[in-house]
Formats: C-alpha cells, structure tokens, sequence
C-alpha cells in the first residue's frame, strides 16, 4: 500500500459507536456513552463480543485525546494553555471515569456468555486483566491517583527548565551532555560539572517532590490491601508471568555476568585515553582520541535517514515511518521548554503512534530513534487487532519491539556513517553501551523495591540505600573523587521513578530478549526477523512467554542464560573492534 493511501486509510476510518466527529471537550458529554454500555446486557457469546468492541472503541478515543494532551504539554513546558488541557483531562475527566469502568469490569466479569468468549485468542489474556484491575478497586484511591498524577508532572516542569552557559551559550542539559564527547578533557569536565551542579540546585526540590509522592502511593497500597507499593505495582501493571523474586535472580545475574564484563571495558578504556584516573566525565568520548560521531544533521536528515535504514531491512518497516512523517506525527530535535527525554506514544484510534525525542547529533540519539521506531512499528503491526487491550502490550513485549530494532537495524547503519572505520565504531559503542545499561537497570529497579519496602525511610536513608546500591553495580575502575553528591543523587535524574514507578525492570528482561533476538537473526538474518515480526503482531493477544516464544527466544533471567548472551555480545564486539 502506497504511503498516501495508507494515510488516507487510517484518517477516514469510521466509528462504530461514538460519532464520527464526537470531541471529548467536558465529562458531562462524555458520561453517555459509558452510561449506555452500563444499560447494556449483552445476553450471547456474540453480543457480549459487539460490547467489547464498543468498549474498546470509546476507550482508544479516550486514550488517543489524553495522548495529544500530554504530546502538547511535553512538547512546550512553557504553553499554559496546553498544560491546562492536560490536567482538566487528569482531574476532571479520568477521576470520573474509574467508577464506571469498575462498574463496566463487574458487568463483564458476571456475564454468563464470559467463560464460552474466553476460549478464543486473546479474551484469556484479557480478562485476567480486568479481574486484576476489579479486584485492585478501591473508590478513595480515585483522588489519590489524581493527586500522584498531578505531581509526577511537575518533574517535567522542573527538569525541563534546567539549562547551563557554556562558552557564553544557554543549552538545555540534554544539549549540554553533546560536550562530554569532546576530546578536550577540561571541556568535558567542565560541562560535566555545570550540569551536575545545575541538577544539584533542584535536588532539595526533587527530593520533596518523591517524598510526597512515595507517600502518596504507599497510601494507594493500604488502601488495596497491599502489603506494600511495590507489591501493589506487580498487581497493577499485571505481572502475572513472574514475580519479585524473579527481579531478584535478574538483579543478581547481571551484577555476577555483566558488571565484570562492564569492568573490563572500563579498564581498557582507561588504559586506551591513557589517563591516571578514570573520571565520569571520561565515559562518551572516543577511547581512541577520534572525535564524536555525527550520525546525522538534524531531526529531518535523522527521520530520512532512518526510513531507509528501515527500509532496507524490510520495506513494511520503512512505510511506516514514512506514514508518521506525512501525518507530522514526529517532534525529534532537543529545544529549551521542551519536556527531557523521549518516547513512543502509541495513539490507539488511529494507530499512528507519535514519537517524541530530544536529538541533538549524536550516537545515542540514533539509537533512540530506532528504539521508539521500534516501538512505532509495533504499533503498526497491531492496529487492526479487534480489541484497545490486544493492543496494549506489557511493557516486557513493548521493549523487546524497540530494543531489538537497535540491533537488527546494525547491518544497515551504513546509511548513516560514509566509511567502514565510524561503521565499526558505531556498532562497537553501542554494543559496549548495552553492556553498561543492564547494570543500572538492575540498580535502579532494586533500589525501588527498597523504597517501597520501607516507605516511611528519611532522605538521608534512601540516598545512603541508593549509593550502597549504585556502588554494587558501578565498575571499580572509575574515580569519584570529589563528587560524593553527583553520586547520591544520581537516581533523581531517571523520570521513571517519578513519573511512572516499576516501569523500568522491562528494560532489562527486554534486553536480554533483543540480544537472543539478534542472536537468532545472526544465525538465520530471514527466520530471525520474521520471529521478530511474528512476536510484535501478536500484541497481547498472548502471555509474555508465549509471546517470546514466537520469537524464538525465551523470557530467562537465569544466571546461566544471561552468560551465555553476554558472551555473545562480547563476541559481536570482538568482531566490530577489529
């Protein structure tokens, strides 16, 4: 299908069950329709079907407009108006919502026609999420999620506002880090320390801020019956195939397989720029002394070059991108005001998600690119599955979408970088970058069960916690000297303890799951990627394991299992060195 007919399909696509020019503009016009699948009593397996895909279709409408809200307000910090829409959706609308979808999850759950519809694909896997979600209920936790919400904005709107001057120019931090690539060593540790110290100036700020909202969702775990948040997140974000000791054995894994591996690497590098020291602001630049590498010029040479990229891996792939791009549905260059970080937003009426980043020029900007491309095609794959929640899979199936897409992509970075050496390098840095991310994965995520384990911990505790934690995952080559605060309050730097809490283990497993992936692509480059394939289209139609399955590989966190990927990597990155 031709890129414009494609993007015509999915602009004109009719509902079912709301107008076709129905806008949620306040509750009260929004209220009837959920009213009249309340009214509803489907009474055969096949009405019961016809109400679920009512539901779904006001549900991705719902979803789609909270999406463009936050899209907006993320995109300029500083638009009042555009944060006003947002937070009128958070504490006008969702708080109202939440009752009828509890009363919609009972009406579902004592359908008689239930236990014949569950017998098809993805109905299963389904229901078992609204009997979570009807189970986990409670009525005063409606304010309380409000009020988390509204303050895990305000993250946003205080590290969006952070800049330093370098060399008399204002740049957003993101913009700032471009300088830790230098090969002067005193530039490097100049802008290191402007944006430490910048972060530094708001860490009394940010460290209220997770006060109030650990609180906060420690109070939404009594009120469940919860023993603690952490076992209340497990419940929530339907963790049903595996459990905290799982993250445990993964913790325990990476810091015996991966963190010796991260240690070598960091000794070579110290031995290669040929330092007394290894300093943090040692890390990005080249070991070898050749200046950073310019993958691209801008967002828009970015997208292009990165539709072909895809493109030439398989067609299907490339489209997709293209569709984005022709619906504008793409905001990739860093800017001041603009929300840090980056992110797919999948927009489930249409199926055309948005990808939001903050490219300057570098290495790691292309390599989120192709994560949230990943996540993009994902959501291309399943659009026209026939229920919102087939669509809405975990997040342990959406990285392994965007993570392999980093790797699979590697034999096509020539349209990227003009000779073999910067190819190789490429490849090598980001190989070494995979090394060092599982590490702070598992640092991170075992630093949030330690928090809401014992939510009622001080500030000093908690950053005295973080920095045993970060120490046992950090290598024992780099020197910290002087820079004990840098060290204490790194975690205030990771948004997802902020704003979305437990949501960052997938990282990890889905890590794991993209190299065994790649590794399965290496063998067989056409069965390796029509598994990858395979796996995305079927959503969540399936459980986790099933799903990786599909793919080829397995959902493991042995120690066992991690060593034989890790050696893996290592080989792939003897091959890129030499």
């Amino acid at each position: 299908m031709a890129v414009e007919d494609q993007v015509e399909e999915l602009t004109r696509k009719d509902r079912r069950f709301l107008p076709n020019d129905f806008e949620i503009t306040t509750w009260q016009a929004l209220k009837p329709y959920y009213d009249k699948l309340l009214e509803r009593n489907p009474d055969s397996k096949e009405a019961l079907r016809e109400w679920f895909r009512d539901r779904s279709e006001l549900e991705a409408v719902v979803s789609e407009d909270l999406g463009w809200r936050y899209i907006r307000m993320t995109c300029d910090t500083t638009d009042e108006e555009a944060t006003k829409a947002y937070q009128y959706f958070v504490t006008e609308i969702d708080p109202n919502i939440a009752p009828l979808a509890h009363e919609m999850n009972r009406k579902v759950l004592e359908n008689p026609h239930l236990e014949e519809l569950k017998k098809e694909e993805g109905y299963d896997v389904m229901v078992r999420g609204i009997e979570k979600e009807f189970t986990l209920f409670r009525e005063e936790n409606i304010p309380l999620n409000t009020e988390i919400q509204t303050n895990s904005q305000k993250f946003a709107a205080i590290t969006g506002a952070m800049s330093v001057t370098i060399n008399g120019q204002e740049y957003t931090l993101q913009q700032a880090n471009d300088f830790l690539y230098s090969l002067d060593r005193e530039v490097r540790e100049n802008a290191y320390r402007k944006v430490q110290d910048r972060r530094l100036q708001d860490r009394e700020k940010l460290d209220a801020l997770f006060d109030t909202l650990v609180k906060l969702r420690d109070q939404v775990a009594k009120n469940a019956d919860k023993a603690n948040y952490r076992d209340y997140m497990f419940e929530s974000l339907g963790r049903f195939d595996y459990t905290p000791q799982d993250c445990f054995q993964f913790h325990e894994s990476v810091l015996a397989e991966a963190v010796p591996v991260k240690d070598q690497m960091e000794q070579q590098r110290k031995e290669q720029l040929g330092v007394d020291e290894l300093r943090p602001w040692d890390k990005q630049v080249n070991a070898e002394g050749k200046e950073s590498l310019k993958p691209f010029k801008g967002g828009a040479d970015l997208l292009d070059r990165t539709i072909t990229c895809f493109s030439r891996l398989d067609p299907y792939l490339g489209s997709c991108l293209e569709t984005m791009k022709e619906m504008g549905h793409l905001d990739l260059e860093s800017r001041k005001g603009k929300a840090p970080g980056g992110y797919n937003y999948p927009l489930l009426e249409t199926g055309v998600p948005f990808i939001f980043m903050n490219a300057t020029s570098t290495l790691r900007d292309l390599v989120t690119m192709l994560h949230e491309g990943g996540h993009a095609v994902h959501s291309f794959l399943t659009k026209n599955l026939e229920i919102k929640d087939f669509k809405d899979a975990p997040s342990e199936i959406a990285e392994l979408a965007s993570m392999s897409m980093e790797l699979l992509s590697m034999d096509h970075w020539d349209v990227f970088f003009d000779n073999e050496e910067d190819l190789k390098r490429a490849k090598k840095e980001h190989l070494e970058q995979i090394i060092d991310v599982l590490p702070w994965v598992a640092c991170i995520d075992k630093f949030q069960h330690w928090i809401y384990e014992n939510p009622g911990h001080t500030d000093k505790e908690r950053a005295d916690m973080w920095l045993q934690i970060y120490e046992d995952f950090s290598d024992d080559v780099t020197d910290w000297s002087d820079l004990e605060l840098n060290r204490r309050f790194a975690w205030q730097k990771q948004l997802h303890l902020f704003e979305v809490p437990f949501y960052y283990i997938e990282y990890g497993f889905a890590q794991l799951g993209a190299i065994a992936v790649w590794k399965n692509y290496r063998e067989n480059p056409e069965k390796g990627l029509q598994g990858y394939l395979n796996a995305l289209k079927l959503g969540y139609t399936q459980s986790i394991p099933e799903v990786y399955e599909a793919a080829g590989i397995k959902f493991d966190f042995r120690r066992e299992y991690i060593r034989e990927l890790m050696q893996f990597v290592r080989t792939e990155l003897e091959k890129a060195g030499s």
